[in-house]
């Protein structure tokens, strides 16, 4: 069994439906392999058998870090007898240079393993590091950043996990755990009352939201009372008139603004009274954060 130089993290332990606990991290790094050595790593195999190597992961720029579990699991299923021992853990900010994590082991496996392991905290810290940049910018305000279904395709609990780690929170994770009602679902159903009495005919358990594009359809939305009620692409005066409309209702629901929000913007969107601002970027637009390894070969003891 492989050694870990700190205690796995809080955020690993609680409950919740995108912590890694409950995700099949496995799975995705079994996937990941699979694409990356497939038959086997044909140059790794030029390095003699026996020999060992010890390594150092820096980050070369200010980051939330994610996906220690995921690295963890990269080298378990080489070989269990790699140590890694990490200096940060999930959600910790980390300055440019900071030292994440130490390796020692097998030099085919861990050669093997590197990119891979780097693939996922790289990608994973990214999404984590951009999450905290929009929580942070409206930080006090009362409203809560959300992600979106705008994933990278079999990394979505991942990434959700990655937004939750850099302080934002999870809109539903797929199509199954909530109802989502957009303009062709209206469309279909013949009316925004229809479609949303058929929601909950079919369920009286999950949530219901309804997206609107303008005041007049939000006058709608409001007289079929859903749960929540998405703004999409309102401009800071309508989303002004449309909290000033829910607030003086005798039952008001929630509100969420979705598009076209940035870093520059969303503290004004947030100022508006919305209950959340859902943003795609956190998951879409992804910055990799940099990341360096360097390794020394020796012939190390295993313990």
């Amino acid at each position: 069994m492989h050694g870990v130089g700190i205690s796995r993290p809080a955020l690993l332990e609680g409950p919740g439906l995108t912590d890694p606990g409950r995700i099949d991290v496995g799975a995705q790094v079994a996937a990941a392999l699979a694409e990356d050595v497939g038959s086997g790593d044909v140059t790794a195999a030029l390095v003699s058998a026996g020999q060992e190597v010890r390594g150092r992961i820096i980050t070369r720029e200010d980051a939330v870090l994610c996906g220690t579990a995921w690295v963890e699991e990269t080298f378990r299923q080489l070989d269990p007898q790699i140590r890694v021992t990490w200096h940060a853990r999930d959600g910790d900010a980390v300055k440019a240079g900071t030292l994440l994590f130490e390796i020692a082991g097998d030099a085919r496996a861990v050669l093997s393993g590197e990119r891979t392991a780097l693939n996922f905290l790289q990608t994973l810290s990214g999404t984590a590091t951009i999450a905290r940049r929009y929580a942070q910018a409206i930080a006090g305000s009362g409203c809560t950043i959300l992600d979106t279904r705008k994933t990278l395709p079999g990394l979505r609990s991942a990434q959700k996990y990655a937004v939750r780690c850099g302080g934002a929170q999870n809109h539903r994770i797929g199509l199954f755990d909530m109802f989502l009602i957009k303009e062709n679902h209206i469309a279909a159903a013949g009316s925004l009352a229809s479609a949303v009495s058929a929601a909950r005919r079919h369920s009286l358990k999950l949530k219901i939201e309804v997206e609107v594009e303008s005041l007049d359809e939000l006058d709608q939305a409001f007289a079929a009372e859903p749960d929540i009620i998405m703004l999409d692409d309102f401009s800071h005066t309508d989303l002004n008139t449309a909290v000033a409309r829910n607030r003086a209702r005798l039952r008001p629901v929630k509100l969420e603004a979705s598009g076209g929000v940035s870093l520059e913007t969303v503290l004004a969107t947030a100022q508006t009274g919305v209950d959340y601002i859902s943003i795609g970027a956190l998951t879409k637009h992804l910055h990799a954060i940099d990341l360096s390894l360097r390794l020394e070969f020796a012939n190390l003891e295993r313990p």
